[in-house]
């Protein structure tokens, strides 16, 4: 079973995907993170991340050395490593190379659990289209904004309110725009607008329609 969890930033999708995962006993793996990843190995080593020659060294440091605690850095959380990120994410030869290491993460997740969830801007689209469940998790910018400055306001005091939310307009409208894998939703995905609801209730609603999907492929084989 693979779960895709799809969405701009700040929607929820990552908490969304974690708690899915830790719900139904299944493999987690923050997509988004790869590219963090790649973009702080970027900016430590004073490259543009908006340039593909630049940003090449970064993705062969962070592919020799990657492992899930390097994905759970809080270093891959500081404003100038989002930015960084969505430029890197936009590059077609990075999102070619961070491909496989997706897929084969889905198709053999580890440990001995009973499948996987990706959440990320493309999963649902290019990196599992095959996927079991899809889906995609909005909010209104303003909410978004709101979710994102209380996460960050007390390791980074001079942040303002305004200034993310003008990061996330900004970000939107890369990711969205973007030539190769914009951040749209699958014709298939489940669309899950977070703005009002609490986590708890976005869980119960997520859990209610992957184990419907469950119950179906039961069936099928039986």
């Amino acid at each position: 079973m693979v779960v895709a969890v799809d969405g701009p930033a700040a929607s929820g999708k990552g908490t969304l995907a974690r708690k899915i995962a830790e719900r139904l006993g299944y493999a987690y793996l923050d997509t988004g993170a790869l590219y963090r990843a790649v973009a702080l190995a970027a900016l430590e080593m004073g490259s543009d991340p908006s340039r593909i020659e630049d940003v090449r060294p970064a993705i062969d440091i962070v592919l020799r050395n990657l492992t899930l605690e390097l994905l759970s850095s809080p270093a891959l959380r500081r404003p100038e490593v989002s930015e960084a990120a969505s430029k890197v994410a936009a590059l077609p030869e990075v999102r070619k190379e961070l491909l496989a290491f997706q897929r084969a993460f889905a198709e053999n997740p580890p440990g001995d659990v009973g499948g996987a969830v990706l959440d990320g801007r493309d999963i649902g689209t290019v990196v599992c289209p095959d996927a079991d469940v899809k889906f995609f998790v909005t909010a209104k910018p303003e909410e978004r904004a709101q979710r994102r400055f209380r996460e960050l306001q007390w390791s980074h005091p001079l942040l303002t309110l305004e200034g993310v939310l003008a990061d996330l307009l900004r970000r939107d409208q890369r990711d969205s725009g973007r030539d190769v894998a914009p951040a749209t939703p699958a014709d298939d995905a489940y669309l899950l607008d977070t703005t009002k609801l609490s986590p708890p209730e976005v869980l119960d609603t997520a859990i209610h329609t992957v184990r419907q999907k469950l119950l179906t492929v039961t069936d099928a084989r039986s």
